[in-house]
């Protein structure tokens, strides 16, 4: 079940009033006054240990004090001690007790006139029937509260009263109206210093953005309450809000983060006596658990839970818990056994007017109905839910039931209302990622991932190519910036496009300095070039990173996807093989798009994405391990899934160049290595073979010419062994360069000492060609074996950080060859592109317009055949994919090991 999530909610004003009633005692007699101090010593006593949260210890303290009250017939006391004992049995989830307490305290203070006193315990009311789920009744309450507190100037009461009545709205999934009462809330808090009023209305707006889908704005606004409620050391609002950032990491698909921060709230809620949020935190675990496949682990944690909200009353947690239990039974195939679950929670639901729970467990009868076969019961349950959730604005669920009955129709042979559904779904989707910053988005796509295959899926089948291959890319996340999308950008957020001006300016400045630089070659303009570079991307990544508007300029679009098409050089075929699986009810297919520059075509074929994977995984080791020799019958079986299809049409394409697109975990796939079994031919044997990546448009551009050839290669700047000293040594990376100086003599060649970090810096903007035959470490560990700390790459003076190889500055750049240990193989840096990305990705996004890189660690001596005879073919005038293509045959009679690691990224001619 979705989970509802908690609210912080108001403390309430017992205390205010306590200090008014204890100021306005009159003074009588020995004995009494002797009493009456006592009581004020008890209360006061209550009070201190109410805000220290020790609600046991000053319920003792407060029956203590309303005794003697009773004895001294003052109503004033009395009314005190009552409303503090309500607020205390609140604090611990004895709802009923806190009311019975509330009720006897109200005639009381309205006998002695205390407006004050009535209005805290009329809002105190008001959040009671709030808790329990009767949002009317609360209403009620609090709109009797606000205008007492007006009177009397309680500029903290009206505050309060406010944010509960938003809560109300909230939850009745009236956002707007909830956001106008905490806005007119907050401004009053802030106005009298109330730290932790701030910090609750901070987390209310926080849980409507949630609910609306702004992910990126709720976790800023929760992130503003933490710190405030830590300060004051409030440890019943830190734990609500600990669970609410939880929450929010669960819905981003982000697991892990999410059990931390609820395992934090948890022993606080614990701490504090609060039952219902602990069994509201209780149930959160469990859902996490649930996710992560562990049924057993959720239902243990529900069992806990499900109890706690029984013995406080509360209807709405109790709903949920069955609701999340009767979600494991589903999942493991107990359909009764959930359907029973459900209806139990469904009328608790409607019992306290929660439409966004009822939302959610009309949804999940329906799938039980869909999973057993009664598709129309399930579409009555699912278009019950449908108006209720977009009534309560919550735009996630909202999302999640149009795809099940997208889902639905596509089985049940209607595809026009599947396509308009799944559509209407993802669109939803891409409207919440746009409120993402980028560290979030990716996981957030994976989560919602389900209606983006079933669409690609039903629009295959009704031929509707062109936009099932859009939206195979629409419903990606940039997995690194491409900074010329900042460029004259405009943006709706007025701080977000002060910063692209500001960066605009900078960049210009670049760009000009850059074309003296063309111009006339020198050091000093050179070395300011670097230094302006430096502060330009630092820039444009900080920008991109903070405003999320700004991260959507990074995003696939439509325009990208024709730009991407109409880019393709002659004579190129681009395959782009997608994997449509794991989606309920839907066959598993790997879809494989075909397509030149004005035609596109789509082939499916059947698949166990299980066996696919245990293949992909057995056919990587096989290939790197030279002493192994079923790399042939593995490889073979791989391309009959993946080539076999689409033979035909490409040999009737005559392509001079292959170019795949690999997604997902095909990335890591060398797909040139694949054998046909028949001819016993690897793929590269029939065609050159390349790469492309989301932003190889910009590399295939070519400026005034559509298409227009590359420059011939004239020189390369190498750089060769730069410690020639054990363990980092590589004689053959050194007679490597020494080769590429007698081949092209005009080439400048530095090795050993000279070939610093600073001096490829200040050297490659002469150059269209850079070669770098040095050692690479690009994993998540340290490369012990050669003294080279994670990502990055060896040079003499000072290794190259891998993070900041996008800030080199490679414009013009026509080829960069990274001749070293694994250098296409995953970052993991910051969600880098992974596998034939990799770090190649990132050389690309600095502007080289073709990247040469390994998957795995080099054979020294190979490497150097290969290198020599690759740039002897472009001397003879090759394209480069045709150049990697010759010099790797000169190997195949190798094992692949020797001959395939090196893959060629981006443009190809």
């Amino acid at each position: 079940m979705k989970k509802i999530l908690t609210s912080f909610l108001a403390v309430g004003f017992y205390l205010t009033p306590l200090t008014v009633m204890l100021m306005a005692q009159p003074t009588w007699g020995q004995t009494q006054n002797s009493r009456s101090q006592e009581a004020e010593r008890l209360l006061e006593q209550g009070a201190n240990l109410t805000q220290q949260q020790e609600h046991q210890q000053a319920i003792q303290i407060l029956q203590q004090a309303l005794i003697i009250a009773r004895e001294l017939k003052d109503q004033k006391f009395e009314a005190t001690a009552l409303v503090g004992l309500g607020f205390n049995y609140d604090a611990l989830g004895e709802k009923q007790k806190a009311l019975e307490f509330y009720n006897q305290a109200l005639p009381l203070l309205r006998a002695v006139g205390d407006r004050t006193g009535i209005a805290a315990t009329l809002n105190n009311i008001g959040k009671v029937y709030n808790d329990l789920g009767e949002k009317q009744k609360a209403l009620d309450f609090y709109n009797q509260a606000l205008p007492l507190f007006r009177a009397v100037g309680d500029r903290t009461g009206v505050a309060t009263t406010l944010n509960n009545i938003g809560l109300v709205y909230d939850a009745l999934g009236e956002k707007q109206k909830a956001l106008n009462f905490y806005n007119q809330a907050l401004l009053l808090i802030s106005a009298v210093g109330d730290r932790t009023g701030e910090a609750r209305t901070l987390n209310n707006i926080g849980l409507v953005y949630d609910a609306l889908g702004e992910k990126q704005k709720a976790l800023n606004f929760y992130n503003q309450a933490l710190l405030l409620i830590r300060a004051v050391g409030n440890r019943f609002g830190e734990a609500v809000t600990l669970s609410n950032i939880g929450a929010v990491y669960n819905t981003l698909g982000e697991k892990q983060k999410a059990l931390d921060f609820y395992n934090q709230a948890l022993p606080l809620r614990r701490a504090v006596g609060d039952r219902s949020g602990e069994a509201r935190t209780l149930n959160d675990i469990g859902a996490v658990h649930n996710a992560l496949g562990e049924k057993q682990k959720a239902l243990d944690f529900y069992n806990q839970a499900l109890p706690l909200s029984r013995a406080v009353g509360n209807r709405t947690g109790e709903a949920r818990t069955l609701n999340n239990i009767g979600a494991v039974h589903n999942a493991l195939g107990e359909k009764q056994k959930a359907l029973d679950f459900y209806n139990q929670a469904l009328p608790l639901l409607r019992s306290v007017g929660d439409r966004s729970g009822v939302a959610t467990t009309l949804n999940n009868i329906g799938a039980v109905h869909n999973a057993l076969g009664e598709k129309q019961k399930a579409l009555d349950f699912y278009n019950q839910a449908l108006p209720l959730r977009r009534a309560v604005g919550d735009r996630s669920g909202e999302a999640v039931t149009l795809g099940n009955i997208g889902v639905l129709f596509q089985n049940t042979n209607r595809p026009t209302e599947a396509i308009t559904n799944l559509e209407q779904s993802l669109k939803i989707s891409l409207e919440m990622r746009r409120g993402l910053q980028r560290e979030n988005r990716q996981k957030f796509l994976q989560e919602n991932d389900g209606s983006a295959t079933a669409l690609v899926d039903v629009l295959i089948n009704q031929k509707k190519y062109a936009q099932a291959f859009e939206w195979v890319n629409l419903f990606t996340t940039a997995d690194l910036a491409d900074y010329t999308r900042l460029i004259n950008a405009k943006v709706a957020n007025p701080e977000a496009q002060k910063a692209l001006d500001n960066w605009s300016k900078q960049n210009q400045q670049l760009e000009s300095l850059r074309q003296q630089l063309q111009e006339k070659f020198s050091e000093a303009l050179t070395q300011q070039i670097r230094q302006l570079e430096a502060q330009v991307y630092s820039e444009a990544e900080n920008i991109s990173r903070h405003f999320p508007e700004v991260a959507e300029l990074f995003e696939t679009t439509p325009a990208d996807i024709k730009n991407l098409t109409y880019s393709i050089p002659a004579g190129t075929v681009v395959v782009q093989p997608v994997l449509l699986t794991n989606v309920k009810d839907m066959p598993n297919n790997v879809a494989i798009f075909i397509f030149t520059k004005g035609e596109l075509s789509v082939i499916k074929k059947s698949i166990d994405p299980t066996e696919f994977n245990k293949l992909l995984t057995q056919y990587l080791k096989e290939i790197q391990d030279e002493s192994n020799s079923n790399y042939r019958e593995t490889g073979g079986k791989l391309y009959d899934i993946l080539i076999r299809p689409i033979e035909d049409k490409i040999k009737a394409l005559s392509p001079k160049e292959l170019s795949i697109i690999a997604t997902g975990q095909l990335r890591h796939l060398p797909f040139e290595t694949l054998s046909d079994s028949k001819t016993n031919q690897f793929l590269i044997e029939k065609y050159p073979v390349n790469y492309l990546t989301r932003i190889s448009n910009n590399s295939l551009k070519s400026p005034g010419v559509q298409n227009a050839v590359p420059p011939k290669l004239q020189a390369v700047l190498a750089f060769g062994n730069p410690v020639p000293s054990d363990p980092q040594n590589l004689p053959g990376a050194e007679a490597e360069v020494r080769s590429i100086k007698e081949i092209l003599p005009d080439s400048e060649v530095y090795i050993h000492k000279e070939a610093t970090l600073e001096k490829f810096r200040s050297q490659a903007l002469r150059f269209d060609f850079l070669h770098l035959a040095t050692h690479g470490c690009f994993k998540t560990e340290d490369c012990k074996k050669v003294k080279l700390k994670n990502n990055t790459l060896l040079f003499a003076d000072k290794p190259l950080d891998i993070a900041n190889a996008a800030l080199l500055g490679l414009q013009g750049t026509q080829l960069i060859t990274l001749s070293a240990c694994q250098t296409a193989v995953d970052t993991n840096l910051n969600d880098a592109s992974t596998g034939l990305a990799g770090v190649a990705y990132i050389f690309e996004r600095a502007g080289a317009k073709a990247v040469m890189a390994s998957l795995w660690a080099v054979d020294d001596e190979a490497t150097q055949q290969l290198m020599v005879q690759f740039y002897q073919n472009l001397k003879q005038g090759m394209t480069k994919g045709e150049a990697l293509q010759k010099a790797k045959l000169k190997l195949i009679k190798d094992h692949p090991y020797y001959w395939s690691p090196f893959v060629l990224i981006g443009d190809a001619r």
